[in-house]
């Protein structure tokens, strides 16, 4: 039975000034490094056979913390990548109140049905992560795979895979390096784990 383990990325520069990241590519803060190492010591548990990651430096920086520490090597899929947001990247969440109300309404209430320019739809999202992902799985049958990505992405990731319809999307939340695993039994893929930040409690 092979399992698949979902991290999101550590604290980004841009998370901590509450600004939309999108695809643009930005850096973990110091905390977001130490958040990492503390989910691979989470993971340390665990016995991963294969690490894959967005090819953004957030994802792909805490995926080599967490290779560093488990002795793999870190392969990066473009795919893998958060959802585009468009002509929302860059702005902070007042920004977008102040310029796009409306949309922002329909973000936080249906977002399946968010329509911005220059950005991906939900479900164009949900279809790019589990083209991919379903491809990485039929090649690692068995494995216990571990894959880096971000939230929206991870959230659309599970509710595929689960069967849930996308509407579904604003039920979940994902925190910085965040640990969720799908089990893949006989019957069905089972969620074993969703958005555990134990790790990141103090002692």
């Amino acid at each position: 039975m092979g399992r698949l383990f979902l991290v999101r990325h550590g604290e980004s520069e841009w998370n901590i000034l509450s600004k939309i990241q999108g695809q643009s590519n930005t850096n973990l803060t110091d905390l977001g490094r130490e958040q990492a190492r503390k989910v691979a010591e989470r993971l340390c548990k665990e016995k991963i056979d294969i690490i894959f990651s967005s090819d953004l430096s957030r994802a792909f920086d805490t995926a080599k913390i967490i290779g560093d520490k488990l002795g793999l090597e870190v392969n990066t899929f473009e795919e893998l990548r958060e959802i585009k947001f468009g002509v929302w990247e860059g702005l902070t969440t007042q920004e977008i109140l102040d310029k796009y109300s409306k949309e922002h309404t329909i973000w936080m209430t249906e977002p399946h049905n968010l329509k911005l320019p220059e950005a991906e739809s939900l479900i164009d999202l949900q279809e790019r992560l589990l083209k991919i992902v379903n491809i990485l799985l039929k090649n690692n049958k068995d494995k216990n795979i571990l894959i880096v990505s971000h939230g929206a992405s991870i959230k659309a990731l599970i509710l595929g895979i689960l069967g849930i319809d996308i509407s579904y999307y604003n039920k979940l939340t994902i925190g910085n390096t965040s640990l969720s695993i799908i089990e893949f039994r006989d019957y069905s893929p089972v969620l074993r784990v969703l958005n555990d930040t134990s790790h990141l409690k103090e002692e």
